[in-house]
């Protein structure tokens, strides 16, 4: 029997990565095999991902666990490292839902079958490499992994303009990516030892200086990914062209890397640093929110609106990552697993209306909901679940993050009212769009695209299947929080009482950044002068 020492997280990382090896010389006839046999695979690995969760992590514990690590290159202290925690856990088992389910989701593929679920399996491991690792080299590697085959995803499969989409999302996340390496080689050498371990470079004593400018590099290449205004930009133009299968990976998982990076990262690993920056994610995470929900009303395209409500919606993480609370931090989590969701439930019903109607421009569709009954019944329950409607996963994780920041002692009043006010106008544009883009698809005289084909045939029992799968968790954490928060609480308490074990305890709490629009630097600077690394008013 396989027991807790049998190499579990490793076992994860790699199968999917093993599994290509025969595809190249499997028999196929009409791509049929190939499909059946990467399907196969995909739900090998969930259900894995699941066994483990389920029988060998413990809930209440904060710490590493199944922890594995053997010798990579001694000479320069790489190591084959990973670990299981509050952070990751949760979105191994997301990312193996949804990228399951995005193989099912491509069915219809035909074109060079064989490289397309090749490279959806290479997506796969490296997803899952990206959080269970706890060595930064191999964080990279799998963080670079999962480029080549988006690109070729995007470039092979996409639309029109695929050519332009896939070379502008690599050369916005390549460049990230050096941010990424150069911050690792300056922590993995700062100090006496040389070491990449995760848990070990937490451990060192950085300087003030050093840490703001690691930070810096960091955040540069997380809000690439996320992404974060101004440099959004490839996401919506990634989304229009992608095949639909894509685009649920692409919002699913590969934003909520970034999410992961920024908690792990910058805010577990550079608590200090933090406290400059903070203020700054809460006013860029208001920007994210208010600039996409304006800009994506203006979209005629359905998934180009769809790309700028997931800008939005990552807001709401930067916003729930710098409250310096448990409840925002806990929020921020929930928003990326309710996101990683609906956003994907969304994508993939973009793609079953683009199937039947080979068109994105909302302009030339309207009446289809007489065609497509069903259809128009999971995008209105997607639609209502992305507008964070009472009942749904989106609105238990806002409100957290609302009242995170809320009830943040750091802040002043005055902040707080501004970002959580601000924030909720941008809640408020949210059924704006959204119930526009269902009025201009469904409701209404019959568009150019119903008149000119004479059956449009209604979602099949293989998409409704992939639809519901998505919308029952959606619908289950939002009346039931606990199945999803009780998963990292331990841990999001954790590292929140590492960013707040950096203020100086006082019987009256510091207000921090009390003119914060002003210098918030400044102030700061002279109380880490005066504390440490402490901060008070």
């Amino acid at each position: 029997m396989l027991t807790e020492q049998f190499p579990w997280l490793t076992t994860l990382v790699l199968l999917p990565l093993l599994a290509i090896l025969p595809i190249p010389v499997l028999p196929d006839r009409n791509g049929q095999t190939l499909r059946w046999y990467a399907l196969g695979i995909g739900f090998i690995e969930f259900s894995l991902i699941l066994y483990t969760f389920i029988n060998f992590y413990d809930l209440n514990q904060p710490g590493l666990q199944l922890t594995e690590s053997y010798t990579w290159v001694s000479q320069l202290g790489l190591t084959w490292s990973v670990g299981a925690d509050g952070l990751a856990m949760p979105l191994v088992v997301l990312s193996g839902l949804i990228t399951t389910l995005a193989i099912l989701a491509s069915w219809n593929i035909t074109n060079r079958p064989r490289l397309y679920f090749s490279l959806l399996l290479v997506m796969y491991s490296a997803q899952v490499g990206v959080f269970l690792a706890q060595d930064l080299v191999m964080f990279f590697l799998m963080w670079e992994l999962e480029l080549v085959p988006v690109y070729l995803l995007i470039s092979i499969w996409g639309g029109q303009k695929r050519l332009y989409a896939a070379t502008k999302f690599i050369l916005y996340t390549a460049i990230g990516s050096i941010f990424i390496l150069i911050a690792a080689l300056a922590m993995a050498f700062y100090g006496d030892t040389v070491t990449f371990n995760l848990t070990e470079l937490a451990q060192k004593d950085y300087a003030l200086p050093f840490q703001i400018l690691v930070y810096s590099a960091f955040l540069v290449a997380f809000a690439v990914k996320l992404p974060v205004f101004p440099l959004h930009t490839w996401l919506p133009d990634a989304h229009s062209e992608a095949p639909a299968a894509v685009s649920m990976i692409l919002a699913g998982v590969l934003l909520k890397m970034a999410g992961y990076g920024i908690i792990r990262m910058n805010i577990e690993m550079l608590p200090d640093a933090h406290l400059y920056f903070a203020p700054f994610l809460a006013i860029l995470g208001v920007i994210n929110i208010i600039y996409a929900s304006m800009t994506a009303f203006a979209q005629d395209n359905l998934k180009r609106r769809m790309a700028y409500s997931s800008v939005a919606h990552m807001g709401f993480v930067l916003i729930g990552c710098a409250s310096f609370t448990t409840l925002g931090m806990s929020g921020a989590m929930l928003q990326m697993i309710s996101h990683g969701l609906i956003a994907a439930a969304m994508f993939f019903l973009s793609g079953v209306t683009y199937e039947r109607t080979h068109t994105l421009d909302m302009d030339v569709m309207g009446g289809m909901a007489r065609k497509m009954p069903t259809t128009f019944a999971l995008f209105t329950a997607a639609s209502m679940a992305s507008l964070a409607l009472p009942g749904m996963s989106g609105f238990v994780s806002e409100i957290a993050v609302f009242l995170g920041m809320a009830t943040s002692d750091v802040y002043s009043t005055s902040f707080k009212t501004v970002i959580i006010v601000a924030s909720a106008i941008g809640v408020i544009l949210s059924p704006v769009y959204l119930l526009s883009m269902l009025r201009r698809i469904f409701y209404g005289d019959a568009g150019q695209v119903v008149t000119k084909t004479a059956n449009i045939l209604d979602i099949r029992p293989r998409e409704s299947f992939v639809a519901l799968c998505l919308l029952v968790p959606i619908i289950a954490i939002g009346l039931y929080p606990k199945l999803a928060t009780q998963v990292y609480d331990v841990k999001t308490v954790e590292v929140a009482g590492r960013v707040q074990n950096t203020l100086l305890v006082a019987e009256h709490p510091g207000v921090l950044y009390d003119h914060v629009l002003a210098a918030p630097s400044v102030a700061i600077a002279n109380a880490a002068t005066t504390a440490g690394t402490s901060v008070v008013d």
